[in-house]
């Protein structure tokens, strides 16, 4: 009698039980080539997301890059990276570069301590007597030469309306320069122009540029302040009747009338919209007020006066005010806190003053001389380290600004 041969071993598996009469693909294959059709679609699927993302971003940058005005593109790609949630990356990288190149302490000046170019004249015969404010005391220290020295930087019928002057910031970044502009607005109309990009497309009836045809008298330009759209500014913008923001009590505010004067003021309190008000243009709180920098200015640095490179102090300012006389007062430079502007303002005789934008890629001031062509005046800067063009205002511009003409 034979042996019986064992019984057969039974998988558990039922992947790998032998195939069934009428079968026509064994059950394992059958399994591995659906996980292989699932992770087939599963790539696709990550591959089409990584393309609508990677067509978003050429398009979100590009038209970033494409956008009005004549911002660098470092600045617009910055801005674009601030606006997209991206700002911890922008604020490493440029604290990167400002390690690598902070504000030096100590040296000398290795620009001449007076503007380029030559006066600019409207008329040949004085028509007033002009206010020649006193030389400004250098904050570093006995003065080199030069240094606070007023220069007539443009004339309206023979009568220095425009000055400028030179002069170290501090007493411990003394190779840096910082520029004033004296503004006589006997002689001088201010008229507020808005930006393309903020405070962004209104009825505000007047072009985001100086464009041809309306240069003629044009003597300065200069940059505004914060971003109103994001409310960077603490404040609001209006112009001709249109409003962008909201206009806030107690805000520092560049006010412009009728009559084409400006003046600087805490909303609410110096100024209101009254029928006279054509423009205003709010910016943070006053860094002068009653003709005295309050405390306020060293604190909170960074999350009340404006995100700097780095969150560094020292960087780039600008700032304007009104003097007791009646004269507008700029001053911007490199490596200025906010209590070194207050204090370059104040020093000028402003008895309020309002900061403006920070950092270079956003702040200027010109001034024009007609040379050849009375109507298309050739832009200079005044400070000739600083980043923007000259002729920044000649095209259409991101941010809105000052232009200053004769009367």
């Amino acid at each position: 009698m034979g042996i019986p041969a064992p019984p057969e071993s039974v998988s558990e598996d039922p992947a790998e039980e032998p195939p069934q009469a009428g079968t026509t693909q064994p059950r394992k294959k059958r399994f591995r080539r659906i996980r292989h059709l699932l992770s087939l679609r599963t790539v696709r699927a990550i591959l089409a997301l990584f393309a609508v993302f990677f067509v978003w971003l050429c398009w979100s940058i590009g038209s970033a890059l494409a956008a009005p005005g004549d911002d660098s593109v470092v600045a617009r790609v910055a801005e674009w990276a601030r606006d997209h949630h991206l700002g911890p990356v922008v604020t490493f990288l440029e604290d990167q570069q400002y390690k690598a190149n902070p504000p030096k302490i100590g040296g000398r000046p290795t620009i001449a301590l007076a503007p380029d170019g030559t006066p600019v004249q409207s008329g040949t015969k004085p028509t007033m007597k002009p206010i020649t404010p006193a030389r400004l005391v250098s904050p570093a220290g006995p003065p080199l030469p030069n240094e606070g020295t007023w220069h007539t930087l443009g004339s309206v019928n023979g009568t220095p309306a425009l000055l400028g002057a030179f002069l170290r910031p501090d007493n411990e970044h003394t190779s840096y320069v910082a520029a004033v502009a004296s503004m006589d607005q006997r002689l001088l109309r201010f008229s507020l122009h808005p930006g393309e990009l903020d405070p962004g497309p209104g009825k505000w009836g007047v072009p985001p540029s100086v464009p041809a045809g309306q240069r003629t008298g044009l003597l300065a330009t200069f940059n505004g302040g914060f971003k109103i759209s994001d409310n960077e500014a603490q404040g609001g913008f209006y112009l001709n009747g249109t409003t962008r923001g909201t206009l806030t009590d107690g805000a520092a505010s560049l006010v412009f009338t009728k009559d084409g004067k400006a003046t600087v003021a805490d909303w609410g309190r110096d100024a209101t919209l009254t029928p006279n008000v054509t423009g205003v243009r709010q910016n943070l709180k006053l860094i002068v007020d009653h003709g005295k920098v309050p405390d306020s200015v060293d604190t909170n640095v960074e999350s009340g006066w404006g995100l700097t490179i780095a969150g560094k102090y020292f960087v780039w300012r600008s700032g304007i005010g009104i003097t007791n006389d009646g004269r507008m007062v700029f001053a911007y430079g490199p490596a200025l806190s906010v209590r070194t502007l207050a204090d370059l303002l104040a020093n000028a005789g402003a008895v309020r003053a309002m900061q403006l934008d920070i950092n270079p890629a956003w702040m200027s001031f010109q001034y024009y001389e007609p040379k050849t062509d009375p109507a298309d005046p050739t832009p200079v800067k005044l400070l000739p380290d600083q980043e923007r063009p000259a002729n920044r205002y000649y095209e259409s511009t991101s941010r809105d600004f000052t232009a200053v003409y004769a009367r």
